[in-house]
């Protein structure tokens, strides 16, 4: 699976229903030392506290070897008798860097997220953190095998690159490798739970990070208040066949895209259907498969185009680039787009190589390609656009150095009322996946974005009627009547999709708005 990447946020205190507005760790109990976040201005502006948080690298041996884990606050802005508790918060990944997200809290409609301490962390190997996990730098480099491995050739060559990857993991994570799944990370949230001195926590998890919110419940259901998940994984399909599930959403996802390039036609010039528009991107497609232009080939083509998969966010920059190459020949702009998402400096492969520690490790997957050939093959004829690329970033699982665990079977049935969003054609993590969900957690309310295409977009995407709701949940723990029907309970219109005659007047009116945006654009 891509990086079922997106926003987040987590954490709260109340007993007896009423919120308390300090408590103190026990002396045994982790302690994090605050300070100022330097070098981060998306937190130094917003008065925001960093520290880290020392957690034991096997919680099966708490006295043994140790690690750290980078967190932040954003304090709450109210008297102490309005206080809701703290608010921790994940972007997804698995691999994303958390630290940032605090300012997810400025977002709330109606200045609700003032109630909250708002709890940024990256987790263990990710960002920040000490140590983060690094393998190879240039793994996307320009210069790629085409993804659809039209021959025997293709195939060998992202066999031996992803063989390789596993193996300098290997050689880089040591016994860090051997723990780095979900569940260690849902037991470090509970000491970041213990070290901020609370009983219960509030949790706002995007994408991956509603799989940590379910992991979590199951595990530690009394530690529970308020949980917002946006864009929600299936704890059914964990991983592999999530994956195959995303492939097919991803193709309707695309055409949602082509759809809306040909409706600008006259400004792109790319065709007056989606059909044409797809079309054309087959055929430059192909003639990049066949002869890349200086290393900008058909695997780097695809990555820009998925990132319209994810969000409408940057529809505008991806046709655009499209249309400048088509029109004119000039590749510039697309070559600039797949490098800002593929960075290759010191490092930049940290949150790839943490999501295939997590991914390969949290559950088994298939060690015979023969499996893996015949699957994607079948998937491939009805979902061409992304289901040989999601094969090859997941391939290293194939030969991943780490023990695989067994997945938690998520059972919400003890956890309180929480708050599901998603949008009916959201690709990374298929709606059915929040029908599963809202099924395992019978207290759960599901608001869904009709129509959209948007990867879990709540708060930062500026949908009016989700987000609305979600300041009611976080303002009074109230939510929208749950139905009898497998369905969702409530229904709203999804993110917007850019109007490019005037987008540019909206971008430069919220620059908080795109700087976080950013911030979570998958990568």
């Amino acid at each position: 699976m891509r990086r079922i990447l997106a926003t987040a946020a987590m954490l709260g205190l109340v007993l007896s229903g009423a919120a308390v507005a300090s408590a103190a760790p026990s002396a045994a109990a982790p302690a994090i030392v605050w300070g100022a976040c330097k070098n981060n201005p998306a937190l130094t502006g917003r008065k925001a506290e960093c520290g880290y948080l020392s957690v034991p690298l096997d919680h099966a041996k708490p006295n043994g070897k140790r690690i750290q884990l980078a967190v932040s606050r954003i304090r709450h802005t109210v008297p102490a008798a309005k206080y809701q508790g703290v608010m921790l918060v994940n972007p997804g990944g698995p691999g994303a860097p958390g630290l940032s997200l605090p300012t997810l809290g400025g977002f709330v409609p109606g200045g609700g997220g003032g109630a909250y301490d708002w709890i940024g962390f990256d987790p263990r190997g990710v960002g920040s953190s000490r140590p983060a996990l690094t393998c190879d730098s240039d793994y996307f480099a320009p210069g790629r095998p085409a993804d659809v491995p039209t021959t025997t050739a293709i195939e060998n060559a992202w066999r031996k690159k992803a063989r390789n990857y596993a193996a300098d993991c290997a050689a880089a994570g040591g016994d860090l490798l051997e723990h780095l799944r979900t569940t260690d990370t849902v037991r470090d949230m509970d000491l970041l739970r213990i070290a901020l001195g609370t009983q219960k926590i509030n949790f706002y998890g995007f994408s991956y990070g509603t799989y940590l919110a379910q992991v979590y419940a199951t595990l530690f259901p009394q530690r529970v208040r308020r949980m917002v998940l946006d864009g929600s994984v299936d704890p059914s399909r964990v991983w592999y066949d999530s994956n195959l599930d995303q492939d097919i959403a991803f193709e309707r996802s695309m055409n949602v895209f082509f759809a809306w390039v040909a409706k600008y036609d006259r400004l792109y010039h790319l065709g007056t259907s989606a059909t044409a528009v797809e079309k054309l991107f087959y055929q430059r497609k192909a003639q990049l498969t066949k002869k890349p232009i200086r290393g900008f080939g058909a695997s780097e083509l695809t990555d820009v185009f998925l990132q319209a998969g994810y969000y409408v966010f940057g529809w505008e920059a991806i046709a655009g680039a499209f249309s400048a190459w088509v029109g004119d020949g000039d590749l510039a702009d697309l070559r600039d787009l797949y490098a800002a998402s593929n960075p290759t400096d010191k490092g930049a492969d940290n949150g790839y190589a943490m999501y295939v520690a997590t991914m390969c490790t949290d559950a088994r997957w298939p060690t015979s390609w023969k499996t893996w050939r015949r699957d994607n093959r079948r998937v491939y004829a009805k979902a061409p656009f992304e289901t040989w690329g999601n094969a090859w970033f997941n391939a290293p699982c194939l030969t991943w150095p780490a023990r695989p665990g067994t997945p938690v079977t998520v059972d919400g049935r003890d956890t309180p009322p929480i708050l599901l969003i998603s949008e009916t054609l959201d690709a990374a993590t298929p709606y059915p996946g929040s029908l599963e969900v809202r099924r395992r957690f019978p207290r759960a309310v599901l608001v869904e974005g009709v129509g959209g295409s948007t990867h879990a977009g709540s708060l930062f995407g500026g949908a009016t009627c989700i987000d609305n709701t979600v300041a009611e949940y976080l303002a009074t723990g109230e939510l929208p009547t749950r139905v009898k029907a497998t369905t969702s309970d409530k229904r709203c219109a999804p993110v917007a999709q850019p109007d490019p005659t005037t987008s540019e007047a909206r971008r430069a009116d919220d620059p908080l708005r795109l700087e976080l945006r950013k911030l979570l654009a998958p990568r």
